[in-house]
């Protein structure tokens, strides 16, 4: 693996350093990420497992469940001692794998307000704006979380889903830590952001780095090329297919953060091996020819 950690608001008085294999909690709910999981108890020895393992950054949005994710990880970690916690808003759930974006001020006041009760905490180390949400002006939005980034209760702010226009517009309201876009070995949609990213030095934080175990696991590969061609540099390497394409990422780019989320033990244990893995040279070039 090259470079272990990335400091967020590098330039800023409060950095925030964190290992760049985190973890993303979306998967600690019920299906159609609603309401708890069926396995609580699974669920709290997989959170705890991740900080043992040397998370120190895990990813969870007030969404997710809806709420009931926020409350976990408050239940499992609290008072997190060194344990990062970003959370998001800007989403309203009205049912399972129902999702609509909802960018009115008071609202993203209301997320802030009520992430802080559910995890616990006087400030939100990171909060990043789920969604904008293209039936409010964007100004509106940028401008109500830069208030409460004045106000003490977010110390960062990252965004969610934007491209390089739109971070470049919330940049003059506030700085900007973080984007969380989808992103993988098979996916390289936000190549763009990930570019303005690195050259600003601004987090990446590619979520569905393993397309939801799409890209390991044969039975549900959407591409079955990529797969194969994953799983013969798995091969090469005595490596697994997911630890290939989380050390894909890492070696990608050194501002990528990556966040693989699972309620399995083993799976977790599986993702956090990546950090022992060095990819060959040969290697990373054939994997980043699979989305040319």
């Amino acid at each position: 693996m090259m470079t272990t950690t990335f400091t967020l608001a590098a330039d800023s008085a409060n950095p925030m350093t964190v290992n760049r294999l985190g973890y993303g909690g979306m998967q600690l709910t019920g299906a159609g990420i609603w309401d708890m999981p069926e396995d609580i108890d699974n669920a709290v020895a997989v959170l705890k497992a991740a900080v043992g393992a040397g998370v120190d950054f895990i990813d969870t949005a007030d969404s997710y469940g809806p709420h009931t994710n926020e409350v976990l990880i408050k239940n499992a970690l609290h008072p997190y001692d060194g344990v990062t916690i970003a959370t998001k808003g800007g989403l309203l759930r009205t049912g399972p794998g129902a999702w609509h974006p909802c960018g009115r001020p008071d609202y993203l006041r209301q997320c802030v307000e009520l992430s802080m009760r559910r995890l616990g905490v006087d400030r939100i180390d990171l909060w990043q704006l789920h969604r904008v949400d293209t039936t409010i002006p964007a100004q509106e939005q940028f401008e109500v979380i830069a208030q409460m980034q004045q106000e003490g209760k977010i110390l960062h702010v990252g965004l969610s889903e934007v491209d390089v226009p739109t971070l470049q517009t919330a940049q003059t309201f506030m700085s900007i830590v973080s984007v969380q876009n989808l992103y993988n070995v098979l996916n390289r949609q936000s190549e763009a952001v990930l570019d303005y990213c690195e050259q600003n030095g601004i987090g990446f934080i590619p979520w569905f780095p393993l397309g939801s175990r799409r890209l390991t696991d044969a039975d549900i590969a959407e591409d079955r090329s990529g797969f194969d061609t994953i799983a013969r540099i798995a091969a090469e390497h005595d490596a697994t297919s997911a630890q290939v394409a989380l050390e894909w990422l890492l070696q990608r780019s050194p501002v990528m953060i990556p966040i693989p989320g699972t309620k399995s033990l083993s799976h977790l244990a599986d993702n956090m091996g990546a950090a022992q893995l060095t990819l060959s040279e040969s290697a990373v070039a054939e994997l980043a020819a699979l989305a040319s």
